[in-house]
């Protein structure tokens, strides 16, 4: 299982469910950030240009920060208790969440439940409904040996977990792309009003621009 961490980084412990721990405080991002979470989208890995690129520039600029990029389960109850179990020992008040596409869901999951502040790059808003079409098997992008198996009731899961609402719209960066060509921008926008960040004019799904909004979504993060 390919994973990306940080110098001070352990395993990953298991545990409970964490929610009944104390939060920061809603959109206060104020606390520095000494734990960072990226979460890579559907058919990705920590192998993604976007992962490789923002632990490259972690690794730069802020070698102290605890870093994880996961390899996600495929089922998404399952992926999200081994994030849950990876992070229940993060400080809430000093961590911090990047997810893109699919990981953006999961991303608004764990800042929704945790208080944290999130950054989304073109952040899948309902994948209940995108991934009915992908039922089946499918390569990794970066790894076409390997093989994800997307089930029906991931559907289910999915919608299980999915937030009601956005209920602290500033806790969240989003880095939208117009010309996505997988997911709808005006459908990202609407999910999260208010929420600072930037939309792109032009861009696609894998934001292959991403590396040039690095220091722009850090500096939300209090990173650079």
């Amino acid at each position: 299982m390919n994973e990306v961490r940080g110098p001070s980084a352990g395993p990953p412990q298991a545990g409970p469910h964490p929610l009944g721990g104390s939060v920061a405080v809603p959109g206060d991002l104020g606390a520095q950030v000494t734990h960072l979470l990226y979460l890579h989208g559907f058919r990705s890995s920590p192998l993604s240009t976007k992962a490789q690129q923002t632990a490259a520039w972690m690794a730069a600029h802020q070698p102290d920060v605890q870093w994880w990029c996961p390899q996600l389960m495929h089922s998404p109850a399952a992926a999200m208790a081994q994030l849950f179990d990876g992070i229940r020992d993060w400080p809430r008040d000093g961590m911090a969440v990047i997810g893109s596409s699919l990981g953006g869901f999961y991303a608004t999951v764990i800042a929704e439940a945790l208080g944290c502040p999130a950054v989304l790059i073109n952040p899948a808003v309902d994948p209940a409904r995108d991934l009915a079409g992908h039922v089946g098997e499918h390569t990794v992008w970066q790894k076409p040996e390997e093989t994800i198996v997307v089930k029906p009731e991931f559907a289910d899961e999915l919608r299980a977990m999915r937030p009601a609402a956005i209920t602290h719209p500033e806790r969240y960066w989003l880095l939208i792309a117009k010309g996505d060509e997988v997911l709808d921008w005006r459908e990202m926008q609407a999910r999260y009003p208010g929420a600072p960040g930037r939309v792109l004019e032009g861009g696609d799904h894998a934001l292959t621009d991403y590396e040039d909004h690095l220091p722009e979504l850090m500096r939300f993060l209090g990173l650079n």
